[in-house]
C-alpha cells in the first residue's frame, strides 16, 4: 500500500474496517509524513480503531433484536388483556370495600414490602454457598421486592378467592412500589453483596431500568382502570362472564409464551431446566414461607377466607414483568 493510496483512503471514507486500518497502520510504519512521526501517526489510527470497535459493541449490545422487541409487546399485551378482563368482572362497590379493608390491605402491604424482601435476602444468605450465583440473588431480591403480579388476579378468578381485594393489592401496591421497590433492593442489595458477602461494584439500583418498570406498571393500571369502567359500563352477568373467560384464556397464553422463552425455544444459550440445585429450592423458599406466614397473618385478624386466600396468593405471587426488565439490563445472561 502506497502513501498515496492510503490518503486517498483518509479523504475518501470516513468509516474504514479495521482490516483496513491495520494496513495503513504496517504501512505508515515506513514513512515520515511531514514532521509527524510514524509512531504518533500509528497511536492514531490505534486510537481510532479502538474507538470504532468499542461504538460497535456498545451499540451491537444495545439494540434489541427482533425476538425481543416481538417477546415484549407480546407480553404486554397479553398481560394488559389479562387484567382488563379479570378488573372488568370487579364490582365497583365490592372494590371500594376492599380499599378500606385496612386489616387486608395493611397485612398484605407488610407482606410485599417487608417480609418478602427479608425472605430473597434470607435465601441468598442460605444457598450463595451452594451455587446461588450474584445474577440469581440480585434478580430474586427485585421480584421479592416487586409489587403484587398480574397473575395474582388470575389465580384468586380460579380459586374464588377475593377478586375485589386482589385488584385493591395489586393497585395500592404497583402505587407504592415507585418509592419501596429501589428502596428495598438499595437495603438488601448493599446488605448481602457489600456487607455480608464483601462483594464490590454492586449497584442494583443504578442499574434500574426505570422506563420499562413505568411501562410495565403503567399497563397494569391501565388494565385495571379501564376494565373496571367498562365493567360499570357494562354491568351484566352475561358481559362479567364472557370478561373472565376471555382474561383467563389472555392468562393461559401468557404462561404458555412466559414458558415458551424461559425453555431455552427462544434462543438463550442457558435455559430454565439446566441451573444448579440452589436456584430452584432457593427462589422457591421465600414464595412458600411468605404464603404460610400471610396465611397465618391474616387468619389473626379473623379475615373470611377468600380474602385470606387473596393476601395469601397476592403476597408470594409477585410482578416478574418488572424482574424480567430488570435483570435483562443488568446482566447478559440474567440466569
Amino acid at each position: 500500500m502506497t502513501l498515496s493510496s492510503i490518503l486517498q483512503m483518509l479523504d475518501g471514507s470516513s468509516s474504514l474496517s479495521s482490516l483496513e486500518y491495520s494496513a495503513m497502520i504496517s504501512s505508515l510504519s515506513t514513512y515520515n509524513v511531514g514532521s509527524i512521526s510514524s509512531s504518533s501517526t500509528t497511536d492514531v489510527f490505534q486510537n481510532r480503531i479502538l474507538a470504532e470497535e468499542a461504538t460497535d459493541e456498545l451499540a451491537s449490545g444495545d439494540a434489541k433484536t427482533p425476538l425481543a422487541i416481538f417477546s415484549s409487546v407480546v407480553s404486554n399485551l397479553l398481560l394488559f388483556f389479562l387484567i382488563f378482563g379479570l378488573s372488568a368482572t370487579v364490582d365497583l362497590k365490592d372494590l371500594r370495600h376492599q380499599l378500606t379493608n385496612k386489616f387486608a390491605i395493611g397485612t398484605g402491604v407488610a407482606m410485599q414490602f417487608v417480609i418478602m424482601p427479608l425472605l430473597g435476602f434470607a435465601a441468598i444468605m442460605v444457598f450463595h454457598r451452594y451455587g446461588f450465583s450474584e445474577a440469581m440473588g440480585i434478580s430474586l431480591l427485585v421480584v421479592t421486592a416487586s409489587p403484587g403480579g398480574s397473575y395474582s388476579n388470575w389465580w384468586c378468578s380460579l380459586f374464588n378467592a377475593e377478586l375485589a381485594l386482589s385488584v385493591a393489592m395489586t393497585s395500592v401496591s404497583s402505587v407504592l412500589s415507585i418509592g419501596l421497590l429501589p428502596a428495598n433492593l438499595m437495603l438488601y442489595g448493599w446488605l448481602a453483596y457489600g456487607v455480608v458477602l464483601g462483594e464490590e461494584n454492586v449497584n442494583i439500583v443504578a442499574a434500574l431500568d426505570f422506563g420499562a418498570i413505568f411501562i410495565t406498571l403503567g399497563v397494569v393500571m391501565g388494565a385495571i382502570l379501564i376494565g373496571l369502567y367498562v365493567g360499570y359500563k357494562h354491568d351484566h352477568p352475561k358481559f362479567h362472564e364472557r370478561a373472565n373467560h376471555f382474561g383467563s384464556v389472555c392468562g393461559i397464553a401468557l404462561i404458555l409464551f412466559s414458558a415458551f422463552l424461559g425453555s431455552g425455544a427462544g434462543g438463550a444459550e442457558t435455559n430454565f431446566w439446566s441451573l444448579p440445585w440452589s436456584f430452584y429450592v432457593g427462589t422457591a423458599f421465600p414464595c412458600v414461607v411468605g404464603m404460610s406466614l400471610a396465611n397465618i397473618i391474616s387468619r389473626s385478624f379473623r379475615l373470611s377466607p377468600p380474602e385470606v386466600v387473596a393476601i395469601s396468593i397476592e403476597c408470594c405471587y409477585q410482578n416478574t414483568a418488572i424482574a424480567t426488565s430488570v435483570a435483562v439490563t443488568m446482566f447478559t445472561d440474567p440466569t
